[in-house]
């Protein structure tokens, strides 16, 4: 079952107990979004669910108020180190703010719940589960943890939520999902909810659900309409001044800026520090006590700007984000629409902007490809840079330059620099015969090494005329000149001079060194 539109006028028919439905119009809270109108029901009827739904549209309280309904009816305490319902999520942040759903809808009901997490001291955490609660919420690595020491069992969950579903079965996380799915109870409901659900993801989702029903209130991956979206072509070293710019530019209530690396994200918000621009960065090297102080000045104004990972920002749901920056562009398209999400959040606008280097095209293409659409470019884009009118930099860059006879640059580079010497080489045969220049079969004709050696150093008139070839060619110059001739015979004839009188001086030594042992004999 594919729910393809879903629109529901208010709460109050869904089937909410009155304690819920209170605090729901406590929070100004009348009527459920689509993703909402449609996993509720499905949920409330025992049934599991995949819901895709586009990020800010309200995937937490789609099964957060279920749970919160299946605890009302349900008035049972639950099993020391246990709980009734368990939701899994790939990040603290993300973790810390189903909670602080959890705690805002259920004021008005008697229920308990707990947030399990790492880089959190481990002591408060078995004590909270120590009597059991009613939800827990937790990240995969800190279950298993307390799971293998006995503080945490899950023989009694009846309901497992598996929330941002792409990421948390990603091949990465998999391996630690199926070891807790496998210490679940077989009969259950499962729910898998995220703003995208991959091919590939979808099998793997396919083998913790039982005839699920599939919620989908927009198309897969499709970024919010209400998000403008411009893309800046540049050079990498300038990467970051064209940030800095962009943001003196734009009007910037509160912005994220996504960065792939943690060191990167450190890097780039002293940076903005250093141009005037308040900003902290985020990131999983970051202790939770750090991570909560940056998030809290994030939310209250102080740090308008927040630098932050992929994985750190996953589920950080803050109201006034006007801008998203893509300082580096993910390698994983769905990752993308994650990133912009979130701003336009609760039917506000919002704005992106994307920074492509020369390395980055690739990935852009793919996410180009994902959304449908080319991204405008904005008027600080480099005309030179973009794709369609400058080619690629890596292979350009290293074949059209050039060192001379130096090292080549690259596997591209030793071709052009074989060629190189080759035409050196060629040059220089006939700069040795310039009074030659019809000779080429002379030149065509074998030559020991050692006469290329002697030739080598030497361009026009030298010692090339004690060749061979180089007395035959004087023989045969068709000039006919005998003063050419006779040039080569001098020349000739000298060198052989040159060679008896080095004969002699070799036989006066050997013979010197002859009376010279004969006298030593003698004595």
């Amino acid at each position: 079952m594919v729910c393809e539109s879903l629109h529901l006028k208010e709460f109050n028919t869904l089937g909410l107990a009155e304690p819920i439905l209170r605090a729901l119009t406590a929070e100004g809270y009348t009527h459920p979004t689509p993703i909402q109108a449609g996993v509720i029901p499905a949920m409330l009827n025992g049934k599991d669910i995949v819901g895709i739904a586009q990020t800010g549209t309200g995937k937490t309280a789609a099964f957060v108020l279920p749970l919160l309904q299946r605890v009302h009816e349900i008035r049972k305490m639950p099993y020391p180190k246990s709980c009734k319902a368990l939701i899994l999520a790939p990040t603290r942040e993300l973790a810390a703010q189903i909670e602080d759903a959890i705690r805002t809808y259920s004021k008005f009901l008697k229920s308990s719940s707990a947030v399990i997490v790492g880089g959190a001291k481990a002591g408060p955490q078995i004590r909270a589960m120590s009597r059991g609660v009613d939800i827990l919420v937790a990240t995969p690595g800190r279950l298993e943890d307390l799971m293998s020491t006995g503080a945490v069992m899950l023989e009694q969950t009846s309901t497992v939520i598996l929330d941002e579903a792409d990421q948390m079965l990603d091949l990465g996380f998999m391996p630690a999902i199926r070891r807790i799915m496998n210490s679940l109870p077989r009969k259950k409901q499962t729910a898998l909810l995220s703003a995208t659900m991959p091919k590939q993801i979808r099998s793997l989702a396919e083998d913790f659900l039982h005839n699920p029903v599939e919620v989908s209130v927009a198309p897969a991956s499709k970024p919010i309409e209400r998000i403008t979206q411009t893309l800046i072509h540049v050079e990498k070293a300038n990467k970051r001044q064209i940030l800095v710019d962009v943001m003196k530019r734009e009007d910037i209530d509160r912005a994220v800026v996504f960065s792939r690396t943690k060191h990167g994200a450190n890097k780039l918000a002293q940076v903005l520090v250093q141009n005037g621009i308040k900003a902290d960065a985020i990131h999983g090297n970051k202790s939770q006590n750090q991570r909560v102080r940056t998030l809290d000045a994030f939310k209250s104004g102080d740090v308008p700007i927040l630098v932050a990972t992929d994985i750190a920002a996953r589920g950080i749901d803050v109201d006034g984000v006007s801008h998203v920056f893509n300082f580096d562009l993910p390698n994983v398209p769905e990752v993308f629409v994650h990133r912009i999400g979130r701003t336009a959040r609760a039917g506000a606008t919002g704005v992106a902007i994307s920074i492509c280097d020369e390395t980055e095209r690739e990935f852009l293409r793919d996410i180009q490809k994902l959304i449908g659409f080319q991204i405008e470019l904005d008027e600080l884009s480099a005309a030179e840079l973009v794709p369609e009118q400058a080619p690629e930099k890596p292979g350009g860059r290293r074949s059209a330059g050039g060192r001379g006879r130096g090292k080549p640059a690259g596997n591209s580079g030793r071709g052009r620099s074989r060629n190189r010497r080759a035409k050196p080489e060629g040059a220089k045969a006939g700069e040795q015969r310039p009074q030659q220049p019809k000779q080429a079969p002379v030149k065509a004709d074998a030559k020991p090494a050692g006469e290329n050696r002697k030739r080598r150093p030497q361009k026009g008139k030298g010692r090339n005329g004690q060749n061979a070839q180089g007395g035959n060619g004087g023989q045969s110059n068709q000039n006919g000149q005998n003063g050419n001739r006779s040039k080569s015979g001098h020349r000739k004839g000298g060198n052989q001079g040159g060679d008896s009188a080095g004969l002699s001086r070799m036989l006066g030594n050997i013979a010197r060194s002859e009376r010279s042992s004969g006298r030593q004999r003698s004595a």
